[in-house]
């Protein structure tokens, strides 16, 4: 295993040397497996979303460059240069909001780390033991930088994942090139200049939060190629006076912890740590969703039953989650939908569950979930275990008097609550099965698990419609 704890280098230089040395026989087992799932899970996601309105537009837009390519898109029969398969297949990955999170880094990893393996392996003619090492080479680095900053991305305005798509997908990039340890140092510093994912989307429900992931592929990619080819690049991309820290996090740049950058870096694997959803809405919801599922299962409480509904977020999500407030408690599209913590509360209460169904246009129109979700204070939760889990209450006070109550510390899918192997690939089954079909949905599932052992002829065709 490479040594990358030298404190006399940069941290770029610290990631750069793991990547490099970086061997498929380095990662334990039950990581590699690990990682073959999670990236299924986005796999099926992908697939679910180009049936959604967003895909059809970003595709056609992505086609008006006018740049030719040969990387499949995931349910298409177009194909694309590597960069562009990279920003389409991680919008469709991403798009749903229902793909994994790391809970501490806060990060959607797997949203730009799969689709810039494959497309960079495609391109590169690797093999599936090349795409699971870099996969994971990314991961750990991606996850580790938003472990360090401790959540200040968001609290600056900025969208974690898509900060952070930048460097993960610039070692995955330099792992898959075959670039040199400093090429992949330099890659860091090139990406630093590119990384830049603002949250004003949240203001009305926008598409621009899909398009992140995948730009920071762009992003990822563009920095390995030049550094590859002797592009000059700053040495200290994250720690320097001028750095990412200190660029993006201003008030907040005392509060990084830089040691977490490498602390276990090739000894605690934070991939397997990633946290799968069960639903499909801004984790920071995930508690509430869930205990507002709980109270309809022992109580079903009507609205006309209901005199008021607290919920409860952690105090740092709760701006996220709750405004601008009539939009939260009337959310008219679905991307407004996902990130209200009134209208996830009032449907898991009114329906037992929080699905892709919750997010038609019809139930949006529901004059019953729409008159609950306009009831619902949203309070700071004081027993949260943030940012370890997603934790979320629920308070229902009835009209004769009665309070129901549930808390949930450890959101379904995290740490110790972790969706197995088997639940994912159920995940994966009801998702992609939308899309492809059950048959298809099945081939394609055994071609991800058993990439390694195969040529990934089948792979790449099993993706589109070809």
């Amino acid at each position: 295993m490479p040594d990358a704890s030298a404190t006399t280098l940069s941290y770029s230089a610290q990631l750069a040397a793991f990547t490099h040395g970086l061997r498929y026989e380095d990662i334990p087992e039950p990581v590699r497996r690990r990682a073959k799932h999670l990236m299924l899970d986005a796999i099926g996601l992908g697939l679910a979303a180009t049936r959604h309105d967003f895909a059809a537009p970003m595709l056609r837009g992505i086609q008006a460059l006018g740049e030719g390519g040969s990387s499949p898109v995931l349910g298409s029969a177009v194909t694309l240069t590597a960069r562009n398969a990279v920003l389409m297949n991680a919008a469709l990955m991403h798009g749903l909001d229902y793909d994994d999170t790391h809970m501490k880094a806060i990060v959607h990893g797997t949203a730009f780390c799969a689709p810039t393996a494959f497309a960079c392996a495609h391109e590169a003619g690797a093999t599936g033991r090349d795409i699971v090492t870099a996969y994971v080479a990314g991961m750990e680095g991606a996850i580790r930088l938003g472990m360090a900053v401790k959540g200040g991305f968001h609290h600056g305005g900025f969208h974690a994942t898509g900060i952070l798509a930048h460097f993960g997908a610039a070692l995955i990039a330099g792992k898959l090139y075959g670039l040199t340890a400093a090429q992949i140092g330099a890659a860091q510093g090139i990406a630093a200049s590119t990384a830049a994912a603002i949250q004003v989307f949240l203001e009305e429900g926008a598409w621009s939060k899909r398009m992140h992931p995948g730009w920071g592929g762009v992003g990822g990619i563009t920095a390995a190629r030049l550094a590859q080819h002797g592009f000059v690049a700053p040495s200290r991309p994250y720690e320097g006076r001028f750095g990412l820290f200190h660029s993006h996090l201003q008030e907040h740049a005392g509060d990084v912890d830089y040691s977490l950058i490498t602390a276990g870096l090739g000894e605690v694997w934070e991939t397997a740590a990633m946290a799968v959803k069960p639903y499909p809405v801004c984790h920071f919801l995930h508690g509430c969703a869930e205990a507002a599922a709980i109270l309809h299962r022992e109580h079903a409480p009507q609205p006309e039953d209901i005199a008021t509904i607290r919920a409860f977020v952690a105090e740092p999500t709760l701006t996220i989650v709750t405004e601008p407030l009539a939009k939260k408690r009337r959310p008219t599209t679905d991307y407004e939908a996902k990130f209200s913590a009134q209208f996830v509360t009032a449907t898991s209460l009114l329906r037992g569950r929080f699905g892709l169904q919750e997010l038609e246009q019809d139930s949006l129109n529901d004059p019953r979930l729409a008159g609950l979700s306009e009831r619902v204070e949203v309070l700071v939760d004081p027993d949260t275990a943030f940012p370890s889990a997603y934790s979320g209450g629920v308070e229902v006070t009835l009209r004769d008097g009665r309070v129901l109550k549930r808390h949930v510390r450890i959101n379904r899918g995290a740490g110790e609550r972790a969706l197995t192997d088997a639940e994912i690939v159920e995940k994966y089954m009801d998702t992609s099965g939308t899309a492809i079909g059950r048959a298809r949905a099945e081939r394609l599932r055994d071609a991800v698990i058993g990439m390694e052992e195969a040529p990934l002829g089948d792979l790449w065709q099993l993706l589109t419609t070809g």
